[in-house]
C-alpha cells in the first residue's frame, strides 16, 4: 500500500482530492477547469493478454493496457480523461507483482493526464489458482456541455484518417495464444516478426491516443472517432456512423504490421477475420471534413502519431455493409 501510494500521488493532476486508501475517491471537475461539465465514463480489462503476461513472468506493461482500454474509449467522445481506478484480484497476493502491475497503471495515467485516486486490491484463495491474478479498470473523463462528438456531424465525402497501432493492442488474444500454441511456440521462443521472445514482442502495450485526439478536438478539427478493439475496424469505426453512411476503408493506403501478416499466414486467418478481429496497424480512426484533413493530420503528427489517410465516408445503400474493406485480399495475404 505505501508504494501504491507513492504511485498515485505521482499522477496527480488539478481537480484530484485527498490521499488514497479511503473509502472512495474524490475529484473535483471545477478545479481541473470545468465549468459545465458532462462526465463520461468507461470500464473495460485487457482480456487474455493477461494470460500472456502471467505466463512470461512480465507484468511491466499489462497496467499500460489497462487505462488505454478505457481511456482511449473515452476521448472517442471528445472527452478528457480525468480519473482512474483499478481492480487487482489474486489467487495470493504476491506485492512485488501487485506494485510492478500498478506501476504500469501510474505510468498509462500520466501518460493520459488522468489521476489513479483509488482501486482495490482483492486476495481471493480458492477462487485464483496460484499466482493468477485479473485486472480491472475504470476511468471517468468530462467534457463542457455541448462539446461531446457523437458523429452526428459525419457527411459523405469526410476523409478517415487512421493512426497506427503498436501492435496487436489487447484483443484478439484468445486466437493469438491458439495460433501461438498450434505453431508449436512458446513465449520464450524467438518472436517470428520481430527481434526478441515471442511474449515480449506480443506484450508491447496498447498505444494511448489521449494527447493527440484531444489536440485535434480543441481546434474542432474532427468530427467522429472510432477506438479499434474488440471487434477489429469493421466493428468499431461503424458505431460512430449516422445512418445512411459508410466507411469505405483501402487497405493498401498502409504496409499490413508484420506481426498481424504472421498471424495471418499461422493461423490461416482469411481477410476478413483479420479486420473482425484485429486492428491491422490502425489504432485509431478520425473521420474529419476534407478541407481540414491536412490540419488534422498536423495535429496528429504534432503529438508523435503516425497518420494515413485510409479511407472516406460514402452513402450506404441497401447492400453495402457500414464498414467496408477494399483490397485487403491482396494487401493482407499471410
Amino acid at each position: 500500500m505505501d508504494r501504491i501510494r507513492e504511485l498515485a500521488r505521482s499522477t496527480a493532476r488539478p481537480g484530484a482530492m485527498g490521499e488514497i486508501g479511503g473509502f472512495g475517491g474524490l475529484f473535483d471537475p471545477r478545479a481541473a477547469g470545468f465549468a459545465d461539465s458532462v462526465l463520461v465514463a468507461a470500464t473495460d480489462g485487457v482480456g487474455t493478454k493477461l494470460r500472456v503476461a502471467i505466463d512470461c513472468g512480465r507484468h511491466e506493461t499489462i497496467g499500460i493496457d489497462l487505462v488505454a482500454m478505457c481511456v482511449n474509449d473515452i476521448v472517442v467522445q471528445g472527452a478528457e480523461p480525468l480519473f482512474f481506478l483499478d481492480y487487482f484480484a489474486t489467487g495470493r497476493l504476491e506485492p512485488g507483482i501487485a506494485a510492478t502491475v500498478v506501476e504500469g497503471i501510474a505510468q498509462g495515467c500520466a501518460e493520459a493526464g488522468c489521476s489513479l485516486i483509488g482501486g482495490e486490491t482483492a486476495e481471493m484463495p480458492g477462487h485464483y489458482a496460484g499466482g493468477d491474478y485479473d485486472l480491472a479498470g475504470f476511468a471517468v473523463g468530462a467534457a463542457e456541455r455541448g462539446t461531446l462528438l457523437a458523429g452526428d456531424d459525419i457527411r459523405e465525402g469526410h476523409i478517415l484518417l487512421g493512426l497506427a497501432s503498436s501492435g496487436v493492442h489487447a484483443n484478439g488474444f484468445s486466437l493469438v495464444r491458439r495460433i501461438a500454441g498450434e505453431a508449436g511456440l512458446s513465449w520464450d521462443d524467438d518472436a517470428p516478426f520481430a527481434d526478441g521472445p515471442l511474449g515480449a514482442a506480443l506484450l508491447t502495450p496498447t498505444r494511448l491516443y489521449v494527447s493527440a485526439a484531444l489536440a485535434a478536438h480543441r481546434e474542432r478539427l474532427v468530427d467522429g472517432f472510432a477506438h479499434i478493439t474488440g471487434g477489429g475496424l469493421t466493428g468499431n469505426i461503424g458505431r460512430v456512423l449516422p445512418a445512411g453512411l459508410a466507411a469505405e476503408i483501402d487497405a493498401g493506403c498502409w504496409p499490413l504490421p508484420p506481426v498481424f501478416a504472421w498471424l495471418a499466414r499461422a493461423g490461416g486467418l482469411a481477410p476478413a477475420d483479420m479486420a473482425d478481429t484485429f486492428n491491422c496497424g490502425i489504432g485509431f480512426v478520425a473521420a474529419v471534413a476534407a478541407d481540414r484533413a491536412a490540419a488534422a493530420r498536423r495535429a496528429f503528427e504534432a503529438q508523435g502519431e503516425e497518420v494515413r489517410e485510409i479511407g472516406r465516408i460514402v452513402q450506404r445503400t441497401p447492400d453495402l455493409p457500414a464498414v467496408q474493406i477494399l483490397g485487403h485480399e491482396a494487401a493482407w495475404r499471410g
